[in-house]
């Protein structure tokens, strides 16, 4: 059963070709019916590990430099049916961001929801907060991907926000 669960499958030939290097857009809103603020000059390098895909941001400037700001790892477990995720990111202290998806779903939209997540505020007096996180990944075709990061705070509204959007466009 586990050479069975072992071998690449669907999945996997999907992932394989989101590898290589990508132009990033990342936008944010740092809470509902914010400005967004944009950020470019990014590049998400993406190799294969196995049946993993795993995605290396950093500014384009950095390239001939290790200087990760965010990385993230994306597979199918077959033996669940679902898709395991999990990222770290450089420049927030959120420390490791487990995700899942409830099914395998479309290939072309994968939706993950994230364990909960502890947020630090800005400034020297501000506090905690704890925020529920679901990202769509979205392949609008062989050269072009989006991440949708979706925010519901837990302050008792309930109010989802698209807080971060990473749009992906694949380097000639």
């Amino acid at each position: 059963m586990s050479d069975r669960l072992n071998k690449p499958g669907s999945e996997a030939d999907f992932l394989e070709r989101r590898a290589g290097l990508w132009d990033l857009r990342e936008t944010v809103w740092a809470a509902p019916g914010a400005h967004p603020t944009t950020s470019t000059g990014l590049v998400a390098e993406r190799v294969m590990i196995g049946s993993l895909l795993q995605e290396f941001i950093r500014p384009l400037a950095d390239m001939a430099r290790v200087s990760v700001k965010r990385t993230d790892l994306l597979c199918y477990n077959r033996l669940d049916g679902r898709w395991d995720y999990v990222s770290f990111d450089t420049r927030d202290p959120v420390g490791l961001m487990p995700a899942w998806s409830l099914s395998r779903g479309d290939l072309n939209q994968i939706e993950l929801s994230f364990a909960p997540l502890a947020v630090a505020g800005v400034g020297k007096d501000s506090t905690v907060s704890f925020l529920r996180l679901r990202q769509l990944t979205i392949s609008d075709g062989p050269d072009r991907d989006r991440k949708d990061q979706y925010f519901t705070l837990a302050d008792g509204t309930a109010t989802e926000w698209l807080a971060h959007r990473y749009q992906y466009v694949r380097r000639p």
